[in-house]
C-alpha cells in the first residue's frame, strides 16, 4: 500500500461508461457530505481507448489515464481499485488487485459464474488477512428507505416474516428493433435479466430481511433471439434471457416470489419489495424512493392502513448528511452512501458490506435459478 500524505487514499477506476460516471459523481462528493476517515484522491482513470478516456478523465475529474489496468498494479500512488467494467473482466482484474494489495470496490453481479466468484471470494479472504478490503457495489442498499426497512424487520416491527415479494422491472428491450449490446451475450454479461438486475432484488431481499434464500425454482425465457447489430450490418444471436420468474424460500421460513425483466413497457426502473410479517407490512418501491410504506397490524381495526413515511428526517438512515427534511435524495445519493460506508470500513479496518462472500451467495442463488429453469424448474437447493 501506498504512503500518501495525510488520510488520503489513492482511487483508480477501471471503465468509465454509465457505472463509471456515477461512480465518478460519488468519489467527488463523498468527503463533502460525509465525515469519512479518508479522503479520496481521484487518481487514475482506465479505459482502453486513450482518446475517449482522457475525455472522460477531464470530465468526471480524475487525474491521469491509463489504458492497461495492469498498469494500476505496479503504481505505488494507488490504494483502491474500483471496477466498473462488463461481468467478464471482474474476476481477472479484482483477484490481480487484491493480490497486489490494493483495496478492491466491485460493481455486481460479482461475477458471470459461481466458479468466477468462488476465485474471488478466496482472493478477497486471502488479501483479508493482510488488511486489504472488498466489497461488491449493490447500492440499493443504501437506499435510505431499504435501510430503514431493515432497521424496522430487525427490531421486530413486522414479526415472524411470512411472505418476501420483490420485482424489478424495465422496458428499455421492448422493442424488437433495439441493437445488439454485450449485455445480451452470455460471454460477456453471465445472464441477462437475471444477473443484470434480478441479482439487486436478490440482495436486496436478503438485505432487509437479514436472512438468506435457501432454495429456488423457477424459469427464464427469451423473447427476441436475435438482435441487429449497431452498425446495421446484420444480425446476431441473444444469447442471454430476457426475463427471469422464481419462487424461493429463506432459511427463517418466508416463502418468497421474484421477477425481474426489461421487457415491462412502463416501467422504467421499478424496484418494489414487500414484505409480510405477524405483526405488520412494508411496501418499496424505487420509482418512489424516498418513501416506505409501512402497515401496522397491531393497530384498532377502525384506523389500521398503510402509511407513508417520508424516508428524509435526520435519523433516518444516511439522512442526516443531507438536506432538511422533506427534500428528495435521488439515485446518485446511493452510490456516495456505498463509497462513505467503503471508506469508513477500511479506514476503521473492518471488512465492508456487502463482502465478495455476500456477493458469492448472490451468483449462487442466480445458478439456481438458471439450473432450476433448465430442469422444468425443479426445486434447486443452494
Amino acid at each position: 500500500m501506498s504512503e500518501l500524505p495525510g488520510d488520503s487514499i489513492g482511487v483508480a477506476m477501471v471503465g468509465h461508461a454509465f457505472m463509471g460516471a456515477v461512480h465518478s459523481h460519488a468519489w467527488r462528493s463523498v468527503h463533502r457530505f460525509f465525515d469519512v476517515p479518508l479522503t479520496p484522491r481521484m487518481a487514475v482513470l482506465c479505459g482502453r481507448d486513450e482518446r475517449r478516456t482522457k475525455e472522460a478523465a477531464q470530465r468526471y475529474g480524475w487525474e491521469s489515464v491509463e489504458t492497461d489496468w495492469r498498469a494500476l498494479l505496479e503504481r505505488e500512488d494507488i490504494d483502491l481499485v474500483d471496477i466498473c467494467t462488463p461481468g467478464y473482466t471482474h474476476a481477472e482484474i479484482a483477484t490481480a488487485a487484491l493480490d497486489a494489495g490494493k483495496h478492491v470496490l466491485c460493481e455486481k453481479p460479482l461475477a458471470n459464474s459461481v466458479a468466477e466468484a468462488e476465485l474471488m471470494a478466496r482472493a478477497a479472504s486471502r488479501a483479508g488477512e493482510r488488511g486489504v478490503r472488498s466489497m461488491v457495489a449493490f447500492n440499493y442498499r443504501r437506499v435510505p428507505a431499504l435501510a430503514l426497512a431493515r432497521r424496522m424487520v430487525a427490531e421486530g416491527r413486522l414479526g415472524r416474516l411470512r411472505h418476501v415479494r420483490a420485482v424489478y422491472l424495465q422496458d428499455w428491450l421492448s422493442d424488437p428493433s433495439a441493437p445488439m449490446s454485450w449485455r445480451l451475450r452470455r460471454e460477456q454479461a453471465g445472464s441477462g435479466a437475471l444477473g443484470d438486475i434480478g441479482a439487486h432484488i436478490v440482495d436486496a431481499t436478503q438485505f432487509v430481511t437479514g436472512d438468506v434464500l435457501a432454495g429456488v425454482t423457477g424459469r427464464t425465457e427469451t423473447f427476441v433471439d436475435r438482435r441487429p447489430l449497431p452498425d446495421g450490418e446484420g444480425t446476431d444471436e441473444v444469447t442471454v434471457d430476457d426475463s427471469a420468474v422464481f419462487l424461493g424460500r429463506f432459511s427463517g421460513g418466508a416463502l418468497a416470489t421474484f421477477e425481474a425483466t426489461r421487457y415491462a413497457l412502463g416501467r422504467k426502473n421499478a424496484m418494489r419489495i414487500e414484505l409480510n410479517g405477524s405483526r405488520g407490512s412494508l411496501s418499496f418501491d424505487f420509482e418512489s424512493m424516498n418513501e416506505l410504506w409501512f402497515y401496522d397490524g397491531e393497530e384498532p381495526t377502525g384506523t389500521t392502513g398503510f402509511r407513508r413515511i417520508l424516508v428524509t428526517e435526520a435519523d433516518h438512515p444516511y439522512l442526516g448528511a443531507w438536506w432538511p427534511p422533506g427534500h428528495l435524495l435521488g439515485y446518485e445519493h446511493t452510490f456516495t452512501h456505498e463509497i462513505a460506508d467503503l471508506l469508513t470500513a477500511i479506514g476503521n479496518g473492518k471488512e465492508p458490506q456487502p463482502s465478495f462472500a455476500d456477493g458469492l451467495r448472490v451468483q449462487r442463488v442466480l445458478e439456481a435459478v438458471e439450473r432450476s429453469s433448465a430442469d422444468e424448474s425443479r426445486w434447486s437447493a443452494i
